[in-house]
């Protein structure tokens, strides 16, 4: 008899791949799990769910953390293993920029994604390269799916996107993606799987955790078309060659790296980019924030 595993995620998009695919791939079945999954409403965490019981483990991010702590409350999710260790946006321009350089956005009008953590690590790219973020015109043009309408109405010289919308913007010839905040900032704590601690001592959590290694070794190792084949269902409206093309992208980026673990250097990372933003006022504890993956 297979017990219900129920999953949020914030955001669902191909970056969160290494929880879609434990999902899509039946690794969850195979532990005797069988998974529903939502999505939070807009503007509303996944932390919610796993505080209100309506939900097991949820797709979040290490920064969620900061809220409570830097109000020196103790979190009421851990975050215990990555879903990414890199961002995931992608930077799109009107035409193809073999020699793109970060210092040509100065001046120009680029929609930029004003959520907390993708607007705290676009700022970090930009101080990474080597650019006044203050130079640039940062166009708040709303959710996803109204950044890219705005950019496809002509506004804007640049967008600032999470895969597969960037791949599908190119797939339509309607952009060109010049580079990725990836690259720009290297490694770091971006996208984590919370729950709490209470649930982490669970047997569940420990077979939940056998197949999220297991689903997260497969797609590292497998060709981007056989896992974009096996999650395909998930993505309606989104082209087969697209969802490739973003998965390609991920693996080829590192995003999704062979240990599950959220270790202590990309955490500090991403103290560093909150820092710089003005997000937080101390260097937050590791162990306030981070679980150990489940035995």
């Amino acid at each position: 008899m297979s017990e219900t595993l129920r999953i949020q995620f914030t955001r669902f998009s191909a970056f969160y791949t290494p929880l879609i695919a434990t999902i899509a791939g039946g690794f969850l079945e195979n532990e005797g799990l069988k998974p529903v999954h939502s999505v939070a409403a807009p503007g509303k965490s996944a932390i919610a769910g796993l505080i209100d019981g309506s939900v097991h483990v949820a797709q979040s991010a290490p920064s969620q953390a900061f809220g409570p702590l830097e109000q020196g409350q103790t979190p009421p999710a851990a975050h215990f293993a990555q879903v990414n260790e890199k961002d995931g946006f992608f930077l799109v321009g009107r035409s193809a920029e073999p020699d793109f350089s970060w210092q040509r956005l100065a001046g120009r009008r680029v929609l930029v994604d004003h959520g907390q953590q993708p607007m705290a690590m676009f700022r970090y790219a930009c101080f990474k390269r080597g650019l006044d973020f203050k130079s640039i015109v940062a166009v708040d043009a709303g959710s996803t799916p109204q950044m890219v309408d705005a950019f496809k109405r002509g506004e804007g010289d640049y967008v600032h996107l999470q895969g597969p919308a960037p791949q599908q913007l190119a797939h339509e010839g309607k952009g060109h993606i010049v580079t990725s905040l990836g690259d720009a900032i290297g490694p770091c704590a971006f996208s984590s799987l919370a729950a709490t601690r209470e649930w982490l001592a669970s047997d569940m959590a420990k077979r939940f955790m056998r197949a999220y290694r297991r689903a997260r070794a497969w797609l590292i190792a497998a060709p981007a078309a056989e896992v974009a084949q096996r999650e395909a269902h998930l993505f309606a409206g989104i082209d087969l060659a697209v969802l490739t093309a973003t998965i390609a992208a991920y693996q080829k980026l590192g995003n999704w790296s062979p240990h599950v673990e959220i270790t202590r250097t990309a955490f500090e990372a991403t103290l560093d980019i909150f820092q710089h933003a003005g997000l937080i006022t101390k260097r937050h504890r590791y162990e306030d924030a981070i679980a150990p993956p489940p035995a």
